[in-house]
């Protein structure tokens, strides 16, 4: 199985929260499953950072590439293809870093592990 996290869901599994369910962390786990986490993320990750909404306990430049490393996330580049699709993707949800993890799972065939129930109206794959 190939899975994308989404930024929460990237953020709660590497503070180990209680918040992801035992289905997602076996899923996440598994190692048969490839797991991506979106450049797309790290952004969003970066600018709720720079806005003082997310606190971490080192820069985001250094947090998410350590997280990353330490549990064996793929990196996942916003490529043209992704970013072409935003636009054939219907208006379920405002926020465009959301959409574009939409886009990209779509494009390349991954499963999204999401509690968004908005992106669960979409037609890629979510799993929760």
């Amino acid at each position: 199985m190939k899975v994308l996290l989404d930024t929460c869901t990237f953020l709660w599994i590497v503070a180990g929260s209680p918040r992801v369910p035992v289905r997602v962390r076996d899923i996440f786990q598994d190692p048969a499953t490839e797991v991506f986490l979106s450049a797309a993320s790290a952004w969003e990750i970066a600018l709720k950072h720079q806005g003082g909404r997310l606190p971490l306990p080192a820069p985001p430049d250094r947090f998410v590439s350590a997280q990353r490393d330490a549990h064996g996330l793929t990196s996942l580049p916003i490529d043209e293809a992704s970013a072409l699709h935003v636009t054939r993707l219907p208006p379920i949800h405002r926020d465009p870093f959301d959409r574009m993890l939409v886009a990209q799972a779509i494009v390349h065939g991954l499963t999204i592990l999401t509690p968004d129930p908005l992106v669960t109206q979409y037609p890629a794959r979510t799993a929760w």
